[in-house]
């Protein structure tokens, strides 16, 4: 198969990994303790993020560094990452885990989960623009303060283009069907014959056979992998949305549209995987449960670990405020109070008194309301959104920082792990030394989800990672043929 071709299906844009989710710090064969560094290149999604920080007891440190190769992933990132630290106030965690599903692997998603989309929008974008103040940017979990003036504008700008779509956006669907027709070429007219044909004969044999046949057909179709609920799912997601630059008789031409995958699936992220063995149980040589029921119970036992180290600040918030409801009365509660206690008392005339004096107080709550939401005070708001993880932080650097990362003090003999995808492995050198701690781990993503690839690709894939990391100055660490990923540890000197 050509390499356009196989660019075709997997992508010039990586809205989600070729593989499950990982503890990062669970991968070598020792578990690297107190304060660990993570590097992670071309992550794509924060999959790993989670899963690493649900693993971490309670004395652990974890500083995770992400660097991405376009700033509409990174937008991705944060907003998935917004949406995990969400505190149980302000989403039930049923409707968290659904809402991070639809907006993770959906390109066409609820008008509910749509307006929650602009909300997180609108508040990552003041925390991008307004990064002066550390210590919020601390709190928050998450870091932008290392990008460049140009990135963090260039971030704003996407996220006032998810809360201000166009007026008369492109179909996504349409988008997604010629991407269909150009992966497919005159396969097309057969089309669900080439799709369970990659299901059953791919994917099936790598062992995803949790997948089910209506359900990747119908994400292969339409792009919409997980449907929780019985509503519409028509709304376009805007931040599945990416920007590509053809060249048309010379000119450059930019066109919006959905650029990412079409074969491999967002099923591999969460759904193909758990340690629950009785949601991996068959039937008449079928699965009872599919990769979307996988899924749900995986990133709810995640956001469930986030809380727990958290502290359940949501819970402790809804505690705290259903007992300032009941211990403080209303001013017009306490005025029925009064004249229920002493009705011989009371005339109609103190009672019309009353009620004035009542839309008086309602008139300055209100007014104070609106003063305490003006833009100047929305890191308060933002602050009570999201959960405090101690001693977890996640900062982002610049798209080109790779490079320039050795010979900067700061970084030297820093991480502890190191995770690279398929699409950035071209990037590693002999100087990530300078930047792996000792007996650091090289983690890196396979091409054994690749299913425009042939076993011959795979395989070579495999020998040139070894090879690169070899020259990276790591070593393999075990016998990992059929695994999504490879590891390495650092060689000694």
């Amino acid at each position: 198969m050509s390499t356009g071709r196989t660019v075709e299906g997997a992508g010039c844009i990586t809205w989600w990994g070729f593989g499950p989710a990982r503890d990062l710090l669970n991968a070598g064969t020792l578990r690297p303790a107190g304060e660990v560094n993570v590097l992670l290149l071309g992550a794509a999604d924060p999959k790993h993020i989670l899963k690493t920080i649900a693993g971490l007891k309670e004395t652990d440190t974890l500083h995770v560094w992400v660097i991405e190769n376009s700033m509409e992933i990174v937008a991705r990132q944060l907003l998935l990452l917004y949406l995990s630290l969400t505190t149980h106030e302000i989403m039930g965690m049923h409707e968290k885990t659904e809402v991070f599903l639809e907006l993770f692997g959906n390109s066409e998603i609820r008008c509910q989960t749509e307006e929650t989309l602009k909300h997180v929008a609108a508040q990552l974008s003041l925390a991008v623009t307004d990064t002066l103040d550390a210590h919020t940017q601390e709190h928050l979990c998450f870091n932008t303060s290392l990008l460049k003036f140009k990135e963090r504008d260039e971030l704003a700008r996407l996220f006032k283009q998810w809360q201000h779509p166009p007026s008369s956006p492109a179909s996504v669907f349409k988008a997604w069907d010629a991407r269909v027709r150009q992966h497919l070429g005159t396969r097309y007219d057969s089309r669900k014959g080439c799709f369970d044909w990659d299901l059953t004969m791919k994917l099936h044999p790598k062992g995803c056979e949790v997948i089910n046949r209506q359900q990747y057909i119908k994400w292969r179709e339409r792009g919409v992998a997980f449907e929780m609920r019985e509503g519409l799912y028509q709304t376009t997601n805007q931040s599945l949305i990416s920007t590509r630059v053809f060249n048309h008789r010379g000119d450059r031409m930019a066109v919006r549209g959905y650029w990412g995958d079409v074969v491999s699936s967002p099923y591999l992220s969460f759904g193909i995987e758990t340690e629950n063995k009785d949601l991996l149980k068959t039937q008449n040589k079928q699965h009872v449960k599919t990769a979307q029921d996988i899924s749900i119970v995986n990133v709810q036992m995640l956001f469930e670990s986030l809380s727990a180290r958290g502290g359940h600040r949501g819970d402790s918030q809804n505690g705290s405020n259903s007992h300032a409801t009941e211990t403080q009365p209303q001013p017009g509660a306490s005025t029925n109070d009064e004249t229920e206690q002493h009705p011989q008392n009371q005339n109609s005339a103190e009672n019309q008194t009353t009620k004035k004096e009542t839309q008086v107080v309602d008139t300055e709550r209100q007014i104070q309301t609106e003063v305490n939401t003006q833009p100047k005070t929305q890191h308060r708001t933002i602050q009570s959104e999201l959960m405090s993880l101690g001693g977890v932080s996640v900062s982002f650097l610049s798209p080109d920082s790779l490079s320039k990362l050795p010979v900067k003090s700061r970084y030297s003999h820093l991480f502890n792990v190191i995770y690279c995808s398929a699409s950035m492995v071209h990037q590693l050198d002999s100087s990530l030394k300078g930047i792996a701690a000792p007996d650091a781990l090289l983690i890196v993503e396979l091409a054994k989800y690749l299913l425009d690839l042939s076993k011959e690709q795979e395989a070579a894939f495999a020998v040139k990672v070894e090879q690169i990391a070899k020259e990276a100055g790591f070593i393999p660490i075990c016998n990992q043929s059929g695994d999504a990923y490879a590891v390495f540890t650092l060689q000694k000197s």
